[in-house]
């Protein structure tokens, strides 16, 4: 895929392509209009803007996309446009021992309960020790910063997954 084959594709296409990197529609309905893209810093241009016209509601919705972290279940996610990615980003958890995983799984649910959507965080390169570290630290943030955190995060995993698309086969 490039961009130029991005260009090409219908605007129902487009979004459809898109939701694979960002699972809220606000957004990809934004990136269609933002396009056509002239490289792939062009795209990833665009793709700051249209989270830059974000509201908390399409937050949520991309944050519902994603499986919990450590979550077995949650990685056989509906989404099936990103679940080999989902699976590979969170490969970390793979080798995590049935505490680490438990602890995860407790730690999702308290921050689902404090904040009102999943732990969202760019797993790709983190051990699970590592990601339950973060988990925990998040949790003491209040709603306001933690929905900046959290979108923060949003954005690294779909910079990354822009770049997946970038470089799979069209």
């Amino acid at each position: 895929m490039n961009v130029e084959s991005i260009n090409e594709l219908s605007e129902p296409k487009m979004i459809e392509l898109f939701r694979q990197c960002c699972g809220s529609t606000a957004w990809c309905e934004a990136m269609t209009s933002l396009g056509p893209f002239s490289d792939s810093a062009a795209l990833h241009e665009a793709a700051d803007r249209a989270f830059d016209g974000l509201a908390t509601t399409d937050w949520m919705g991309a944050f519902s996309c994603h499986p919990k972290i450590g979550d077995i279940d949650s990685l056989r996610m509906k989404y099936a446009g990103n679940k080999q990615w989902s699976a590979s980003e969170q490969s970390g958890v793979a080798l995590a021992d049935d505490q680490t995983i438990q602890q995860l799984i407790d730690g999702n649910r308290e921050y689902e309960t404090r904040f009102g959507f999943i732990f969202i965080v760019c797993a790709s390169g983190k051990q699970a020790s590592e990601m339950l570290a973060i988990l925990r630290s998040r949790l003491h943030n209040n709603a306001a910063i933690e929905l900046r955190v959290a979108s923060d995060e949003q954005r690294k995993i779909t910079h990354l997954r822009i770049d997946k698309l970038l470089n799979s086969p069209n």
